[in-house]
């Protein structure tokens, strides 16, 4: 057997000659404009031209040789060497014979100072789940069945309800028979898919499943920005989760970390023997935080690698939209530096100005190639513009965390009641800033790790006003403007915070109160994507108005939401405090009737079950004076204690039951 596989060894050699490459693929890589080089570098099957084999190709431009090793060659370091090309590209290619489907592979790069390098392919459709570092010759074969998702699909639109659930993979759910096993991806095609459309959500947000050694950064740190983790499974069984999520109606959108990479000697760190993807100054390219490298965005073939991963998710696996995670630690070098560990730019600034173009031209790209596609950007700080176009100066994304709204509001709802009164502009500051960005509400991940405990944990009380808190805090989220997103678990109000390496409590749902939380989210989806005035002007001041702000003794606030049409609009109160308020006049600024269509404190929701029924007849405002002006008007009703009413129209719910 030993001399036989010697003789196969023997046999197999590099076939020059053939390239993928053409001179302007070459044009467009050099000058920063290639966005789609993961149909040119990497390992992909080829048969033409009289060349039948494996071609590889792989940038690293000061390198003094590169040779493929594999199983096809018994892993044989220096018997299949790559060409350089002769164009100053820095790209190493050749086509290896006798190589198989599911094949693995690595690049065996000796640097200028003869130290030798065994590094993974950055284009590979597959790598090795850690332990093992390979990377794997793979073709997709998955055949699409989301025709009807993508026809339907239009350019971004700002008038459609976008209702996210977000998910880490992993700790969703675990196989019944063995709590240590993830589900596949196909498992939580038949599990995930109908739970996310029976809660009426419209997108399902994916924690990063690009391939990652370490399962504990939950994807934040990427190793492979081509290849999904095959923790789950093969790519082929990732595409059929997001085709059966379109089949469903339901938007995908993923997290991506162009933002740094961990350093693991089989990655792009030091990949040809010098910093090539990474700064080599420390100061600007290690991210103190994480412990990992920072790209070099003012480079043009780093620039292209990052484009191309995006438009990668996009086009192959039909991704719908990327977050882009930490845009703040890529546009500031100062970020989480003291003095002296961080440079400044060349106009003496703290502005990352490689990396602000960089973001542009993500933008600008998607967009012009995807025109429904979704970007968003985790951004913390002001930084001006981030979700305006790029013709305006900003940086292009279509939307952006609203981090100012998440940390006020789990700030006051921490309060006990007694004390809410003083600290209610926390609850109202947010539309003073809200339509300088398009924003996002998010209760993401981040808030319920770490010793932050989880949602329902961090409300006052007992048990019962433990319950009335979160569900009168979901439902000020699902009413207030901007589109949502809820960390899973949030929604049946899971009391541990999360753990990566477990499943969710899911026998908590089997419980009145937790069964109930799950009721409400389920009748906020319905009514915020039912509702046009709920979602249609969200972007846009005429879509909000506040009716009462300023009872802060009492804990009430009044707002009303506006659909395009006039006479489209609900009436939303919240009652912030304990005590149950009677006859409470609300004031609306029209005389319909009106009829109570949600309350959190229903007994559905495990509420008391004070609910306001039958028709709501408005009076004129008692204390107005007979003026000119427009007369107020007011509905006299009972708000529970820790909750929050919509208020709808008669006339506009005798219209929708005639359609």
């Amino acid at each position: 057997m030993r001399l036989l596989a010697d003789l196969c060894n023997m046999a197999m050699e590099v076939t020059y000659g053939f390239s993928r490459l053409t001179a302007y693929d070459i044009h467009l890589f050099r000058e920063g404009k290639h966005f789609r080089l993961y149909e040119k570098l990497g390992a992909h099957f080829v048969d033409e031209e009289g060349f039948a084999g494996v071609y590889f190709a792989v940038w690293a431009p000061n390198a003094r040789q590169v040779c493929v090793s594999g199983t096809f060659n018994h892993w044989d370091t220096t018997q299949l060497p790559l060409k350089l090309r002769d164009d100053d590209s820095g790209i190493w290619e050749g086509v290896v014979g006798d190589v198989l489907h599911g094949d693995l592979y690595k690049f065996i790069i000796t640097g200028s100072n003869g130290e030798v390098f065994e590094k993974a392919d950055p284009f590979a459709r597959r790598n090795e789940p850690a332990p093992g570092t390979a990377s794997i010759i793979w073709e997709h074969h998955h055949a699409w069945q989301d025709n009807l998702w993508q026809t339907k699909q239009r350019p971004l639109s700002f008038d459609k309800p976008m209702s996210v659930y977000e998910v880490h993979l992993g700790s969703w759910g675990r196989q019944q028979d063995n709590p240590q096993a993830f589900l596949t991806y196909r498992q939580l095609a038949d599990t995930l898919v109908p739970y996310v459309k029976d809660l009426g959500f419209t997108h399902v947000e994916f924690l990063p499943v690009t391939e990652h050694p370490f399962y504990g950064s939950w994807g934040y740190q990427t190793l492979s920005y081509f290849a999904p983790t095959g923790r789950y499974g093969t790519p082929d069984d990732l595409m059929y989760l997001i085709d059966a999520f379109h089949q469903a109606h339901i938007g995908v959108i993923l997290d991506w970390v162009p933002s740094h990479f961990p350093e693991d000697g089989h990655g792009l760190a030091f990949f040809d023997g010098t910093h090539l993807f990474e700064h080599e100054d420390r100061r600007k390219g290690f991210h103190p935080d994480w412990n990992s490298l920072i790209f070099n965005y003012g480079r043009y073939e780093v620039k292209c690698f990052l484009i191309s991963s995006a438009i990668h998710w996009l086009d192959i696996f039909h991704f719908d939209g990327i977050r882009v995670d930490a845009v703040a630690s890529m546009l500031y070098l100062d970020y989480s530096r003291k003095e002296g560990e961080w440079l400044p730019n060349i106009y003496g600034g703290n502005e990352n100005l490689e990396a602000i173009q960089f973001l542009k031209e993500l933008n600008e790209t998607i967009f012009s190639e995807f025109p429904a596609a979704i970007t968003i950007a985790e951004e913390s700080t002001s930084w001006p513009k981030v979700s305006k176009p790029t013709y305006d100066g900003g940086l292009g994304f279509g939307m952006k965390w609203m981090m100012g709204w998440m940390h006020d509001t789990l700030a006051y709802f921490k309060e006990e009641p007694v004390y809410r009164k003083y600290h209610q502009d926390k609850l109202t500051f947010s539309m003073w800033y809200a339509y300088s960005e398009n924003f996002v509400l998010s209760l993401s991940h981040d808030e319920v790790v770490h010793g932050k405990g989880s949602l329902i944990n961090k409300m006052p009380g007992d048990e019962w006003l433990k319950f009335a808190n979160l569900r009168l805090m979901f439902s000020y989220m699902f009413t207030h403007p901007f589109p949502k997103l809820v960390f899973m678990g949030g929604e049946f109000a899971q009391y541990k915070e999360w753990n990566h390496d477990q499943s969710l409590d899911w026998h908590l749902t089997e419980l009145p109160l937790h069964k109930g939380m799950q009721n409400l989210v389920r009748d906020l989806n319905d009514i915020y994507t039912g509702e046009k005035s709920m979602h249609e002007q969200d972007f846009v001041e005429a879509g909000f108005n506040w009716l009462s702000i300023n009872n802060h003794d009492q804990g009430v606030l009044v707002w009303q939401r506006q659909g395009k049409k006039p006479g489209d609009h609900v009436i939303v109160v919240g009652n912030f405090d304990q005590q149950t308020h009677i006859d409470y006049k609300v004031p609306v600024m029209q005389r319909n009737h009106y009829v109570e269509i949600f309350n959190s404190d229903a007994e559905k929701y495990q509420g008391s079950g004070l609910l306001n029924s039958g028709l709501l007849k408005p009076e004129i405002k008692t204390n107005s004076e007979e003026t000119d002006e427009v007369k107020q008007f007011e509905l006299a009703i009972t708000i529970p204690p820790l909750s929050l009413l919509v208020l709808k129209p008669v006339a506009k719910l005798r219209r929708s039951a005639k359609k």
